[in-house]
């Protein structure tokens, strides 16, 4: 199963790690790629900040807030900023629970207060919740599967099964176990970005235009019973991207007639 997505996505990568990847060096590359998800992911809840004001606001500092952007919208991408540089500083670190907490906590630190008053940031909810039109299930049979997910998609790393699959299968079952108060969606895009780059592949950017596919993908699971709709979006969304960034460098690479 995924045969044919896993050959289209390992040609794809190699030469995209060749022709983009490596051509820009490791730290301009984690720069460039800590903007654009950072903008997107938080996006996707709703943030405002395009990928413009996001470069701004990484690059300057809270003492340039972009125009029309408000001071909880700069906060929360400080936040994802702190969270995503712990994340790709700690690839060495196990998939497991604390760590899972303690990305959620920065995720959350500095906005949660104003969210869920009286809540505890990368401490999982005390209430059971709901998202959307989604109502999730008892909080506390939740949470006591966590450990479980965890130890499960180890395992999973551990016995090679391609990352972009198990980066996917762990992403749609965490999501709906949705434990903590707030920062679900931003902290399940990490870990899922946490997979793939511990084994040397580039990030998956889920793009604010492709939300209602992906959250489509995610109701799947439930509605039908199977992840494999996510799997192939994860799929689709990685090789899209990939494409689209080599065409962009081939472009741009093409000599301008001036005269």
């Amino acid at each position: 199963m995924y045969e044919k997505e896993i050959e289209e996505y390992e040609s794809i990568r190699l030469e995209y790690q060749q022709k983009v990847a490596d051509k820009m060096g490791k730290k301009q590359w984690m720069e460039y790629n800590e903007i654009l998800f950072s903008a997107h992911s938080c996006a996707i809840e709703g943030n405002s900040f395009t990928v413009d004001d996001t470069r701004i606001l990484r690059e300057q500092g809270m003492a340039m807030i972009p125009v029309g952007r408000s001071l909880l919208e700069c906060t929360e991408m400080a936040d994802h900023f702190r969270a995503f540089d712990f994340m790709v500083s700690h690839l060495d670190n196990a998939f497991d629970e604390s760590f899972l907490k303690e990305i959620n906590r920065l995720v959350t630190e500095h906005t949660l207060a104003y969210r869920a008053p009286g809540s505890i940031a990368g401490e999982y909810t005390t209430e059971d919740m709901a998202a959307g039109d989604t109502v999730f299930g008892d909080h506390e049979e939740l949470i006591a599967r966590v450990p479980k997910l965890m130890e499960s998609t180890q395992r999973a790393i551990d016995d090679g099964q391609h990352p972009m699959i198990v980066a996917a299968k762990w992403h749609g079952y965490y999501e709906y176990l949705h434990t903590f108060r707030d920062g679900n969606g931003r902290t399940g895009r990490l870990l899922s970005n946490f997979i793939l780059l511990r084994a040397g592949h580039p990030l998956l950017i889920i793009r604010l235009e492709d939300r209602s596919e992906y959250i489509s993908a995610l109701k799947q699971i439930r509605a039908e019973g199977t992840d494999e709709h996510l799997v192939d979006f994860f799929f689709k969304v990685a090789i899209n991207r990939m494409k689209s960034e080599l065409a962009q460098k081939r472009k741009n690479t093409l000599p301008i007639m001036f005269f």
